[in-house]
């Protein structure tokens, strides 16, 4: 029962020997370990606002992108609109020299039927008159072949011929 009920020296030396490892751990050990709790927490600061940092700058990059993407897009579809532009400017341009040469090559072919047709008049005229004067000729040998008749012929031409 010794233990339920200390002695005065039991709780002496028991007080005395707490004070002195009380002593000794302020003395040696409260210090580095207060202060090695203080450089964890300012670490752990640290890290924390690093990280706060970091998630900041990754938004502020995921922003950059979204607006560097968003842009290479505009772009893109401006390129796409100005590519279609120059096709249809290619092909209208194409269409319209492609109409003026059909046109040119019409005009010209016309004008090259025209000629030919006025030269086959012509040289059918030529061939029509070359024909009438043989014919001409032929019919006026046969009437004409007694002396009376020449004179009788020459005499119907000048009443034919008035004289102003």
């Amino acid at each position: 029962m010794g233990l339920v009920t200390p002695d005065f020296g039991l709780i002496f030396w028991m007080t005395v020997s707490f004070l002195a490892v009380l002593f000794l751990l302020k003395k040696y050990a409260w210090k580095p370990i207060l202060k090695m709790l203080k450089q964890r927490e300012d670490s752990i600061e640290e890290a924390l606002k690093s990280a706060e940092k970091a998630k900041d700058e990754m938004a502020r990059l995921k922003s950059d992108n979204e607006k560097i993407l968003q842009e290479a897009r505009v772009e893109r579809e401006k390129l796409l609109s100005d590519a279609r532009d120059v096709k249809e400017k290619i092909l209208s341009d194409a269409k319209e020299e492609a109409k003026a040469e059909a046109d040119k090559i019409l005009r010209a072919a016309k004008a090259q039927i025209e000629s030919e047709k006025l030269s086959a008049i012509n040289e059918i005229k030529s061939q029509v008159v070359s024909l009438s004067v043989s014919i001409a000729e032929k019919v006026l040998k046969k009437s004409l072949e007694t002396d009376s008749k020449q004179i009788e012929y020459a005499n119907s031409l000048l009443k034919d011929i008035k004289l102003n």
